[in-house]
Parts: C-alpha cells; structure tokens; sequence
C-alpha cells in the first residue's frame, strides 16, 4: 500500500484506515498494513485460540486470520467482508473486518489517550480515540490483540533472564513509549540488565519537554545519557521526537534507539534519515539491551556516571 505519509520525515503526523466492525468506527495506523483483499474462506487450526479463524495463502505466504470480532467481544464474524492484512512486530497478519470507510490523515496532537475508564495495563485494546467529523474512531492496539491470542509473539523476556547478573549502570535512560503493559516490561528488562537509571514518559512530547528542561538548566549530561522510544505514540510520535532530537546542536549527541512493532523497511529508512542510532522490532528485548550496551560504550568512552 503506497501512502505520501512514509515520504515524508517527523511530521508528527500519521495515515488511520478507519473500518467497521457491525455499526462501530475503529482505526489502523496505515503503516501496518500490507494490502486489503476480499475475504475468502480459511483453513481452520485445530486448538487454535477462539480469535483465530485459520489459515490461509492468498500468494506463497501463509497468513493467520483473525476474527476481529471475537477479540473485542463484538459478536460473530460473518463469513464475507474483508481482510486488512498487517506486517509488524515481523508477523504477517489478517485482521477480519466488515467494511472499510477510508484512509484520514491526523495528527497525533489530535489522538486523545484513553484514560482507566476505557484501559487498563491487563485488558486495554485501544491506544488512542480520535474524533473524526461527528463520530469517534477507536484505534487498537494490535500488538496487544495478537500477543493476547499467542503470548509467544510478545517480548522475549527468557532472553534478559538468559543474560544472566549484570553489573548495575547509572546512566541515565529516557524511555517514551504509550502502551502501559509494554511500558512496565520494558523498564522491568532494563532494569534486571543493571540499567537502573530510567526516567520513563508516555508520549514524545513529555520526553522531549524532560530533555529541553534539562538541555535549558545545564543538566543534560546528568540526566540524558540514551533515549528510547516508540513510534506510535499520541500527543508526539517517536519519529518527530527523534527529529527534534537530532536537529539540535546540544542533544543531536544523544543516542536514539527507536523500539517499535513498525520497524519495517519503509519506517526503517525513515528513521535513518531522522538520525536514529539504531532501530529494532518489539519482540527484540535481549537485542535492544545489547543495542544499548553497544552505544553506552561509544558515547561514555570509559567515562564513569
């Protein structure tokens, strides 16, 4: 699927394909997705997860359909619609949908956060809710949907426990990531890998006011040593905060490891352009910790913190 947005460099601006599940609006961030066909009929997997309709090869990929409905508790899928098919986290996925309405252009100041209302850490499937004309879209968290269904997709924690004791390290680490599951693991494999240091934010904008703070007072060096962040993020996404990172003369020193499911070759050219140090997949963990060891050791130089 060719869009203007993946042309286009820390915009702050994102493409939602917005589609309907029965009468109801929900969202994808256009840069999952790969292509949309009509439905046709799947393969079902025997013990499969209830969410998992089956499996099918639309070319010479075999692909996992998933019963969009079932996973928020919508009702039954109809055998007839379409299939929004995704790329991320390095899974090829279906996602089955009633009807598309169109792609709309926003920006991410315009995505309001759901509050605990809505969300919670252990049951929460939307990452954001943007109003569009009169109605409201919900965008969902498909990383979580697919990681609910098959919990071996998400963050390969045995591979930080696999790493063994490591020494404890003070440098100061800036995290920005949305998701409050995926925000609470992260830190927690920072932390076992002896990166105690962690000053964690929501979205870009919040990390990106903590760093000025520091850069306009004198204590950058103290408080910014590495900066970690998503992509998809409301408010400010991780690529306009790697922009703004990078341009300026006193932080463009900073390490960047941009840790998203949207690391696909498309996004991955983006973000070298924006300056990012390094770029890896969510599933990654044990390579993000090794990622930053590698770039703690460039930017120290035997320094001490």
């Amino acid at each position: 699927m060719e869009t203007n947005i993946l042309l286009e460099n820390g915009t702050n601006e994102l493409e939602i394909l917005e589609f309907k599940l029965g009468e109801d609006s929900y969202g994808i961030n256009v840069a999952k997705i790969t292509e949309i066909i009509t439905y046709q009929p799947v393969t079902p997997v025997p013990n499969a997860h209830p969410s998992i309709e089956g499996i099918f090869m639309p070319r010479d990929k075999m692909i996992t359909a998933i019963d969009l409905k079932n996973c928020i508790q919508r009702g039954e899928q109809k055998p007839n619609g379409l299939f929004i098919i995704t790329n991320f986290n390095k899974l090829d996925i279906a996602f089955h949908v009633d009807s598309v309405v169109g792609i709309h252009r926003v920006s991410w100041t315009a995505i309001i956060k759901p509050d605990a209302t809505v969300n919670t850490v252990e049951s929460g499937i939307s990452t954001g809710i943007v109003k569009l004309d009169e109605r409201l879209v919900i965008i969902l968290d498909f990383e979580k949907i697919v990681t609910d269904i098959s919990p071996e997709t998400g963050l390969k924690m045995t591979e930080i426990e696999e790493m063994g004791e490591r020494s404890r390290s003070e440098i100061p680490i800036v995290m920005a990531e949305d998701s409050a599951l995926l925000h609470k693991l992260i830190s927690d494999a920072l932390k076992k890998s002896g990166y105690v240091n962690l000053t964690d934010f929501v979205n870009g904008q919040e990390a990106w006011d903590y760093i000025s703070a520091a850069d306009a007072e004198g204590t950058l060096a103290r408080k910014v040593g590495l900066v970690i962040t998503d992509i998809e993020m409301p408010i400010m996404d991780g690529h306009r905060l790697t922009k703004l990172i990078k341009s300026s003369d006193t932080t463009k020193h900073i390490p960047v490891v941009i840790f998203s499911s949207l690391v696909n070759n498309e996004m991955r050219k983006k973000g070298e352009q924006l300056g990012a140090d390094a770029q890896l997949s969510k599933p990654e963990i044990g390579n993000l910790v090794r990622e930053i060891d590698r770039l703690v050791n460039i930017q120290v130089d035997g320094e001490d913190w």
